[in-house]
């Protein structure tokens, strides 16, 4: 298959590349594009047969739940029974943006896209070329990350393009996203019985969600699950956004972490294999590894989301085969990590590192 690629920005959207890539989409073919927070994989949700295909691009195992991208916020009608006020609350506070909800599905959503369950995970986000490209395709377009399975979500068209080239039909480039981790989940499906529950974090908090809704608990499974459970909602189940290199978190105060970090890389360094840190614009001249990355300041959480996956690639662009990070776990930061998205940046590193965690 040779894929198609186009670029436009948000401020200049190429009309002629979304009607094709419409095209695409609702005869059953794939289309990688930018939204607000990575690059989704793109198929017609109500399409069993692209779903289908959007797991075998991908890599990805099929009971793991694709989330459904709509354009407005009424197109949650056609695909969501039962759909409570808080729900319609939510949107009216958070959409167009990186909040998905979980909600009771429709018969007219296929299994295929909801990995089996009676639910459907459902977003509007923000960028206008995503929505033009919602529109053009249907208004239903399932989409996770555009990447392999497993591998770091893309933050920009050129990590799609390592991922899927020949294995999509169509790559819209429109540049770096902007907050670039995904979207919060929050599950709506068991009210009134249960509150609502955050299943992943992101850049819509807790306290967010608390500010319009009341209480909001956050499942445990969070930062891990039992592998035997069905995953309710994306990325709950399986290893995501893992660099090739192995990769640990180091915990504890600054002065040790950065000395056992050193004693690892310089081991490892001394064995011939190549090293690389994760740290922040504080430390990153304390480290003696082959390839040190800061992520940012600890005073703004926002780019160190933000760099995070794109760090992850260039460890693999580097070669780096052992790789170790600081720890941005709650209090890390000078923000207080239940006001921002601290708790979003550790729960994507914990699955990157297969949930190796050193304390110091």
């Amino acid at each position: 298959m040779k894929t198609i690629y186009a670029e436009m920005t948000e401020d200049r959207i190429d009309g002629d590349a979304i009607a094709e890539a419409g095209r695409i989409l609702r005869e059953g073919g794939l289309v990688a594009f930018p939204t607000e927070t990575v690059y989704g994989l793109g198929g017609d949700a109500l399409n069993p047969a692209s779903s289908r295909k959007i797991y075998e691009a991908k890599g990805r195992p099929s009971d793991n739940p694709l989330i459904v991208h709509i354009c407005e916020a009424e197109a949650l009608r056609g695909i969501a029974d039962d759909i409570p006020q808080e729900a319609w609350k939510l949107a009216e506070a958070f959409w167009p943006g990186p909040l998905t909800m979980i909600l009771k599905k429709k018969a007219s959503v296929p299994a295929e896209t909801t990995g089996g369950l009676n639910t459907v995970a459902v977003r509007f986000p923000s960028n206008r070329i995503a929505q033009e490209l919602i529109r053009a395709g249907g208004g239903y377009i399932a989409a996770p990350s555009a990447n392999r399975s497993g591998r770091p979500s893309p933050t920009i068209a050129r990590y799609c393009r390592e991922d899927l080239d020949g294995r999509v039909e169509m790559i819209i480039d429109g540049g770096e996203v902007g907050i670039g981790l995904e979207s919060t989940i929050i599950d709506l499906s068991e009210l009134p019985e249960k509150a609502p529950m955050i299943l992943r974090p992101g850049r819509i908090t807790q306290d967010m969600l608390q500010s319009v809704l009341g209480e909001v608990g956050q499942d445990p499974g969070m930062l891990g699950m039992d592998a035997a459970a069905p995953p309710k909602a994306p990325g709950m189940k399986y290893r995501h956004y893992a660099p090739k290199g192995i990769l640990t978190i180091v915990e504890g105060r600054r002065e040790a972490v950065i000395r056992y970090i050193n004693e690892q890389t310089e081991r490892c360094g001394g064995a011939g294999r190549k090293t690389g840190v994760i740290c922040t614009d504080e430390t990153v001249g304390a480290y003696q590894a082959d390839v040190v990355r800061s992520a940012g300041s600890r005073a703004d959480e926002e780019t160190v989301a933000h760099s995070l996956f794109r760090i992850l690639r260039e460890f693999d662009e580097e070669g780096a085969e052992v790789l170790f990070s600081e720890s941005f776990a709650d209090g890390s930061f000078e923000q207080d990590a239940a006001e921002g998205i601290g708790q979003a940046i550790m729960n994507r590193l914990i699955k990157a590192a297969g949930h190796r965690v050193v304390k110091v």
